[in-house]
């Protein structure tokens, strides 16, 4: 076993496990949890314990729009997960860190303490998210662009924000970095809202809330279309689906009622999309089981809801932040702004090499919808590439792992040694963010 524990802090999920390896040996919750039902609170791999009714839960994160807010928090949290999950022994340990792009110096110094005072990790290493996607990717193509170029756009939507972000020989671009104020979790948030109300108060239901978004949520590749048909009543409607809430004695964990029911809406664009007759002949071959009467009543011993138009308009928010009341360009102009901020000698090969990352990514069809948007904005002797990764939400980790087993990866640290007698601020220059 490697003696390098790589850490992808991520304001959301911690992805976490040894260098060298495919995949982290844990990927938990970046929180502390109450059920209202009980007074101990839960930690990180807790909170996904099948038995355990997190609804109305009170829940405390270390991060706040990106920013470690509450390092004692995030101390515990680490605590557990390196006695408890991955049970090393931090003096003989070396750890590689990721970091968000624009750390605060301040915010710096308390993580180098924690790690160095707090846990005596033997030597450290900061990185940040797309140099360690890019060279991920890198490795897996050799042969591909992003490889011989060197060069590719990384899009990062995460938890808390969503950055494009160039990337130029392993070396994070910062003056080319774009950020929109806009993640997974303001997209849970709005969701909550819609749904409190038009049926339900889930305004303090988080987990349950990220899970409707996950399982129900996708990206339209035509608005207006979609929102007429949302308004159709009954089985003419595609996207109308039901969620049941749990009631914390038959099931502990929420669940989509009819998973058939809720993927309906694939076989829009199978046919022609545009056309009317398509919808229609769409319809006519649906087999439905239950007679639509049976599917219009809500069942009332069950606590649960429908979703018609949020299903496409949530993730919406990413290309229009707009609608939301935020005074920001959406993702296909900041991608455009954010190649525009680079030499022009890079401009081609950077709209060729996008690569998406992030859990928000994961929503169906939001490559395609990213291309569609940003073709018109990019001259037209460019082609647009855009590559989604195997997944998402685990390539950071896979890049930290992968430059982890390294061979120069030792003399990249800083080491207890070197931060007790230069400082924090002397021994972060080496990372040269």
């Amino acid at each position: 076993m490697s003696n390098v524990v790589v850490l992808d802090n991520g304001g959301g999920l911690l992805k976490a496990g040894f260098g060298g390896e495919r995949d982290p040996t844990c990927v938990v919750p970046n929180c502390t949890a109450r059920p209202s039902s009980s007074k101990k609170w839960l930690l990180a791999d807790q909170l996904l314990s099948p038995t355990e009714d997190l609804t109305s839960a009170t829940l405390r994160r270390p991060f706040d729009r990106g920013h470690l807010i509450n390092p004692d928090l995030q101390s515990s949290l680490w605590a557990h997960l390196f006695t408890t999950i991955l049970k090393v022994h931090p003096p003989n340990t070396s750890l590689l860190l990721t970091e968000p792009l624009f750390t605060l110096p301040s915010i710096q110094r308390s993580v180098d303490e924690i790690i160095f005072e707090d846990f005596n990790f033997k030597a450290l290493f900061v990185s940040d998210s797309p140099s360690l996607v890019h060279l991920y990717e890198a490795s897996r193509r050799p042969y591909g662009l992003v490889s011989k170029a060197q060069c590719s756009l990384v899009v990062d939507c995460g938890f808390s924000f969503t950055h494009a972000a160039p990337v130029f020989q392993n070396f994070t671009l910062n003056y080319g970095v774009k950020r929109m104020d806009l993640g997974g979790k303001a997209l849970t948030n709005y969701l909550k809202e819609l749904v409190s109300y038009r049926s339900v108060n889930v305004m303090d239901e988080s987990f349950i809330m990220d899970d409707v978004k996950e399982k129900l949520c996708f990206v339209s590749l035509d608005v207006q279309r979609d929102l007429k048909i949302a308004r159709k009543p009954g089985k003419d409607n595609m996207f109308r689906c039901t969620y049941v809430l749990p009631d914390g004695v038959t099931y502990m964990k929420g669940f989509v009622k009819d998973p058939n029911e809720a993927n309906r809406y694939l076989a829009l664009d199978a046919s022609d999309p545009s056309s009317p007759a398509g919808e229609k002949e769409y319809v006519e071959q649906q087999v439905v089981n239950d007679k639509p009467q049976d599917r219009r009543s809500v069942d009332l011993t069950k606590n649960e809801f429908t979703l018609t138009n949020e299903r496409f308009l949530v993730p919406e928010m990413i290309f229009r932040p707009a609608d939301l009341g935020m005074n920001q360009a959406g993702l296909a102009e900041c991608i455009v702004r954010s190649v525009n901020s680079c030499h022009p000698h890079l401009h081609p090969v950077l709209y060729e090499s996008i690569i998406l990352t992030g859990g928000s990514t994961l929503f169906p069809r939001f490559a395609e919808r990213l291309e569609k948007e940003l073709r018109p904005l990019v001259p037209d002797e460019f082609q647009v590439k855009i590559t989604a990764q195997e997944d998402p939400i685990l390539g950071v980790w896979r890049g930290g792992s992968l430059l982890a087993s390294s061979p120069d990866f030792e003399a990249m640290c800083v080491t207890k040694a070197e931060y007790e007698e230069l400082g924090s601020a002397r021994c972060r220059r080496r990372f040269l963010h």
